[in-house]
Formats: C-alpha cells, sequence, structure tokens
C-alpha cells in the first residue's frame, strides 16, 4: 500500500479535497491534527498514534493547531494512486495557505508598530522630562517627539515589510528575520555616536532604539514563525 507524509507547519490549515481521500487512511505521526468540520466549527484534535478516515465524514480541512510542524501518513491503496493526484510539493504533500501567514504578519505588524511608536514616544518624553535636551550640534537642531514617533513608525513599517519578503521567498524566515534585524539594529546605533551629541542624549537615543527593537522584532518573529514556510 503506497503511502505518503502529510506535513503541517505550525498554525497551517490544509482543505480536504475529497478525490485525495476517497480511499485513504491517515495516522498521525508527529504533533497533533484537528479536523475542521464541514460548518467550519473546530473538531476533534488527534494526537500522536491517531489514526483515521475522512471519506464521507464532512471534514474539510485539517488544521495544526500547535506551533511545531505536525506529520499525517497517508496510506492509499495502488489503484488509487493516479499521478495527477500528486500535490507538487513532494515534501509535505501540500501547499500551505500561505494567506493566513500574511494576514496575521499584516495585524501584528501594525500592532506591533502602533505599540513601539506609542512606547518609544513616550520613553523619549521620559527622558527629555529628566534632562535629556537631544540637540544634535551637527545639525543645530533639537529632535521633536513627533519625530521620533514619525521616525520610528517608518522603520517599523520597514520591518514589517522585510518580514514580508522573507515570509514569501525564505524556507526559515523567523531565523533569517531575527539575525538580520538584530544586525540592522546594531548598526543603527552607531550615528548618534558620530553626530557629535551630548553624552546623555546619546545614551537617551541608544536607548531608545533598543526599546523599539525589544517591541517589533520579538512580534514579527513570533508571527514568522507560526506562519506556513516554503520548502528550500
Amino acid at each position: 500500500m503506497p503511502a505518503r507524509t502529510l506535513a503541517l507547519p505550525g498554525g497551517a490549515r490544509v482543505p480536504v479535497v475529497a478525490a485525495r481521500w476517497q480511499h485513504a487512511y491517515g495516522v498521525v505521526t508527529r504533533g497533533r491534527v484537528q479536523l475542521e468540520l464541514r460548518d467550519g466549527s473546530p473538531g476533534p484534535i488527534l494526537g500522536r498514534d491517531a489514526g483515521f478516515w475522512l471519506r464521507g465524514t464532512g471534514v474539510r480541512a485539517l488544521r495544526n493547531p500547535g506551533r511545531r510542524t505536525a506529520t499525517v501518513r497517508i496510506l492509499t491503496p495502488l489503484v488509487e494512486l493516479r499521478r495527477n493526484d500528486m500535490i507538487s510539493n513532494t515534501d509535505t504533500g501540500v501547499v500551505p495557505d500561505r494567506s493566513r501567514g500574511f494576514r496575521r504578519l499584516a495585524v501584528t505588524g501594525s500592532a506591533a508598530t502602533v505599540a513601539t511608536v506609542v512606547v518609544t514616544t513616550l520613553a523619549a518624553a521620559l527622558a527629555r522630562a529628566g534632562g535629556v535636551d537631544f540637540e544634535v550640534p551637527d545639525g543645530g537642531e533639537t529632535i521633536p517627539l513627533g519625530g521620533f514617533a514619525v521616525v520610528t513608525g517608518f522603520f517599523s513599517l520597514v520591518g514589517v515589510a522585510a518580514a514580508a519578503v522573507l515570509l514569501r521567498f525564505s524556507a526559515r524566515p523567523a531565523q533569517r528575520f531575527g539575525w538580520t534585524a538584530v544586525a540592522l539594529t546594531a548598526l543603527s546605533m552607531v550615528p548618534p555616536f558620530l553626530v557629535g551629541a551630548a553624552a546623555p542624549t546619546v545614551i537617551a537615543l541608544v536607548g531608545l532604539h533598543l526599546v523599539a527593537a525589544a517591541v517589533m522584532i520579538p512580534a514579527l518573529t513570533r508571527s514568522l514563525r507560526a506562519s506556513p514556510r516554503r520548502r528550500a
């Protein structure tokens, strides 16, 4: 009896195509798999070694409710195995529903951007109240609070866009985004030392960079980690 493996990355949803499951028997070999019922409501969650038939059950999709990849071993009688029934992704057996990943990233990124702007601007206001003037001698100007909000919002959205690109093209978007974001954060802390500002201003600017990174990077990394990944 031929078999293939269906892999469901964390949070993935795989529609059930009746023709492919007509005579197939599935066994959960790793993680947990939740059945989505005909009306879209959540069904039972199957653990490791649980077996199931889908023919005639009305189940319309399989979901992975966890963060780690779950796998299902699908056994199919040889007579039912046809070339046009095989899914293009030979390792996973599915093309993950990536649109959910982009929607999750957009919502998370927008919320994180707003939170980052608010937290960074508030931190800048507290620093100013504590005596930091945020004067940049090279330009002869004092950085206004609104300037912190605009710059923070802009670069936060750049980070969301970079995360979306990695989600689309990288096999390990969360890992690569994390390393890239940390490296860029480190580079962003260099300019405050080059503008000739007073020590309190330099320290405050570096601290604000770290505050923004502490909000954005974990939020986007978690979203990428929970999204379906493309195969390398």
